[in-house]
């Protein structure tokens, strides 16, 4: 299989690593040093795309790798504003897209046990949530994509909270994040259920790239050959 690479920074590195130990071919790889190469003649060699950029270009790469009628996976984060209208763009050109705010099998195997979590602790009104992330100081966004999505996945079980902040807050409707910044930290996400008699936590650890490298790989053979819009639930069947 043939892949395009729209960000060359450490992520992209590791998927390059990844996809090649995979028998894959990296026919394009675009970083700040040849974004003049990021264009949908360049992006055509390619059986698919994976796009890992910054939030402020991550969209017009996806639309762009559309446009080649290349299957696009992105993992960037901080753009989902304007997601619905990716999706629509995808579907109108008879495209494909799978986006994940993270590629991890071990994280979407946690995005699935959360979210039964908050299904089984839903009736327990004793217990108040809440919710840290660590990651590298380099992380763009906070909360991150990750974060976002485990909040996501509590309020669609907890009917307690009806929204998520990224501070301390008194409002008991809130589900608060809080976003923590050092060196080194690939990721850690913890959730932690609070009452009186005791608390309940789940935790996540990422120890370093492999795993979200690995997840981005395994999505874009995946979705090579596909037409629509997909998620990592298809790709691991969860």
């Amino acid at each position: 299989m043939k892949i395009a690479l729209i960000g060359y920074g450490k992520m992209g590195q590791a998927i390059e690593e990844i996809a090649r130990a995979r028998g894959h071919e990296i026919v394009l790889a675009i970083g700040i040093e040849n974004i003049e190469d990021n264009t949908v003649e360049n992006i055509r060699k390619a059986d698919v795309a994976i796009e890992f950029t910054g939030p402020e270009i991550a969209f017009n790469n996806i639309i762009k790798c559309i446009d080649a009628g290349v299957p696009v996976v992105s993992g960037s984060t901080g753009w989902l504003e304007r997601y619905e209208e990716a999706k629509n763009y995808c579907l109108a050109s008879n495209g494909a897209l799978l986006y994940a705010s993270n590629f991890s099998v071990g994280v979407n195997i946690f995005f699935a046990l959360n979210k039964k979590l908050a299904e089984l602790m839903a009736p327990h009104t004793g217990y108040d949530v809440h919710m840290k992330e660590i990651h590298h100081t380099t992380k763009k966004d906070a909360p991150s994509g990750t974060a976002i999505t485990l909040a996501e996945g509590i309020l669609s079980e907890n009917p307690k909270k009806t929204s998520w902040v990224n501070n301390e807050s008194a409002d008991p409707g809130a589900l608060v994040i809080i976003s923590e910044r050092t060196d080194p930290a690939p990721g850690t996400h913890i959730i932690t259920y609070t009452s009186d008699i005791d608390d309940i936590e789940i935790i996540h650890t990422a120890h370093n790239r492999k795993g979200f490298a690995t997840g981005a790989v395994l999505a874009a053979e995946f979705l090579h050959d596909k037409k629509g819009i997909f998620s990592m639930q298809e790709v691991l069947g969860i």
